[in-house]
């Protein structure tokens, strides 16, 4: 999920509402015993690359990014609490009064258990984006799918918000986003998931129910996946 998808309407920080609501879809999933681990992004309160173009070093930014990341998870785990869910902070970072460091054996004992299990920090390293902490965790912990929730519903042929001709993908290969240049994740997440045969729904997760339809079969988004 990117941290921007959390300002609802706002400029900066955190819409309870759209927290709420993301909440209730990702209890829609759980319910149906779903096991279901988060990644979420940070660019709703700091991005280091924005960072580093106002002179600040990279590293120094990449790292107050993962904190970033680690206060939307904090604020998604109270969300998901909130309505009955049982739930994991695990943080690549140690920050041990409020997360789990990460450890694979245990967060997958605690998706076996039931648990919403949220990954905070990124991959815990600087020059890595939240897509990489995203594919790595995935494939870290076995999973059978990587959901990114955006603000676009799938894949276009170019920007659907600038180029109103832009058409959009039902599925895709690997090997089509790499030749066609696409923007789904950055490549080093990208080319990740490829290796690992991990495919990737890019989908609007603003929209109520798209998240159960995907869990149930329907066709939402663009699927990318080898061919």
């Amino acid at each position: 999920m990117s941290g921007e998808a959390l300002m609802g309407d706002k400029q900066f920080g955190i819409d309870n509402g759209r927290l709420a609501q993301y909440a209730k879809e990702i209890k829609t999933i759980v319910d149906k015993g779903v096991e279901c681990a988060i990644v979420i992004g940070g660019g709703n309160i700091f991005r280091g690359v924005q960072a580093e173009e106002g002179g600040m070093e990279r590293t120094q930014g990449d790292y107050m990014g993962m904190l970033a990341t680690v206060i939307n998870a904090m604020a998604l785990q109270s969300s998901l609490e909130s309505v009955g869910i049982d739930t994991r902070l695990q943080s690549a970072i140690e920050l041990k009064q409020i997360a789990e460091s990460f450890i694979r054996r245990r967060a997958m004992r605690h998706l076996e258990k039931g648990r919403v299990v949220i990954f905070g920090g990124g991959t815990g390293s600087p020059f890595f984006t939240t897509d990489s902490a995203a594919a790595l965790r995935a494939v870290e912990i076995e999973a059978d799918v990587i959901l990114k929730g955006t603000r676009v519903d799938g894949i276009y042929t170019s920007d659907p918000e600038k180029d109103p001709s832009a058409t959009r993908y039902d599925d895709i290969s690997f090997n089509e986003v790499y030749e066609k240049g696409l923007k789904v994740m950055d490549m080093t997440a990208f080319t990740l998931c490829n290796e690992n045969d991990l495919p990737i729904v890019v989908f609007d997760m603003n929209k109520e129910g798209n998240l159960q339809k995907i869990i149930d079969g329907e066709k939402v988004g663009t699927t990318v996946k080898s061919k």
